[in-house]
């Protein structure tokens, strides 16, 4: 009896032997695991900094597509409101009349506005808001001493079927939304001397907001000048209400960019001059208005005193 007894308590400590060698070994295989799972993290880690140091993969990005609008939405009948001349051409004395010529649309083909630049005559360049090439166009125009001008989108009869393009002006904006879109239009690009509307055969039309776009140029020292898209328009009504200095387009040169027409189209504009002292023409940025202006250009200078933009506005008149 006694030796079974101290049996016993061999058999149990054997037990706790081998629990406890196996205990080692789940520990030891435990830890073995997540040292190579550690190893493996780092290893990946390291391989990743390595490749991307080696091979820089560029993001993935869409191309910016940059085309430009329309350039106006043209009225049918382009009646000068001076476009009756008198039986005698009246012509101011000892001096030739004088013709601002506006180029509008300026902005997206840096190369036709540099070729308008070289032609070394007195032209005014309206620039677009948010064109590609606005700040640099600007620049250049500032510093041969020709007006920088802001070619205004604003809301035509067409609209939304014809988008005049970013920074449009819509006659469905509140107050705040439509001076606040335009003082962003008026920050777009530097130099800005004077504004004229591109399209905005609807928005012209509206006195109420016509009125709250004419504080804030009056506010800013600028000048309009009325393209002229609808024979509805109310923009001298209120160019004379705010004290705004104003002008209006007397012939579209270009409307059709055919030779023979464009330069029947200059001499229209000579004509007016010639009887009223003054006239405004506005070209756009055609090849064909570039070959024929710059063909013209001496019989033209002979006849008329090319005038920049701001030469040839009025304050309540």
């Amino acid at each position: 009896m006694a030796k079974r007894g101290r049996r016993r308590p061999k058999k149990s400590l054997k037990k706790t032997k081998k629990r406890s060698i196996w205990s080692t070994y789940l520990i030891q295989a435990v830890a073995g695991l997540g040292i190579l799972l550690f190893l493996i993290v780092v290893a990946g880690v390291l391989l990743r900094h390595f490749m991307s140091s080696r091979y820089v993969v560029p993001p993935m990005t869409k191309s910016r597509v940059v085309r430009s609008p329309r350039f106006e939405v043209y009225p049918k009948n382009d009646i000068s409101p001076r476009e009756t001349l008198p039986k005698k051409p009246r012509k101011a004395l000892g001096r030739l009349p004088k013709i601002a010529i506006i180029i509008d649309d300026i902005g997206y083909d840096k190369t036709i506005a540099n070729k308008f630049l070289a032609l070394n005559a007195v032209l005014t360049f309206s620039i677009l808001p948010y064109s590609p090439y606005e700040k640099s166009i600007a620049r250049s125009v500032h510093s041969k001493g020709y007006d920088v001008m802001l070619h205004l989108p604003m809301e035509p009869d067409e609209y939304p079927s014809i988008n005049p393009g970013p920074g449009v002006l819509l006659t469905s904006m509140t107050p705040d939304q439509l001076i606040g879109q335009l003082n962003e239009d008026l920050d777009a690009f530097p130099f800005i001397t004077g504004v004229n509307n591109h399209m905005g055969s609807k928005m012209t039309t509206v006195s109420p907001q016509l009125n709250q776009i004419f504080s804030v140029l009056k506010g800013k020292g600028l000048f309009f000048i009325d393209s002229r898209t609808t024979p509805d328009t109310l923009c001298k009504p209120s160019a004379q209400l705010f004290k705004v200095p104003f002008a209006q387009k007397d012939v579209f040169i270009d409307h059709k960019p055919e030779p023979d027409f464009i330069r029947r189209q200059i001499h229209r504009l000579i004509m007016i001059a010639d009887s009223h002292g003054e006239a405004v023409g506005i070209a756009h940025p055609h090849p064909e208005t570039y070959n024929i202006l710059r063909e013209m250009l001496p019989e033209l200078e002979k006849k008329a005193t090319l005038v920049r933009a701001s030469d040839i506005v009025h304050t309540g008149g």
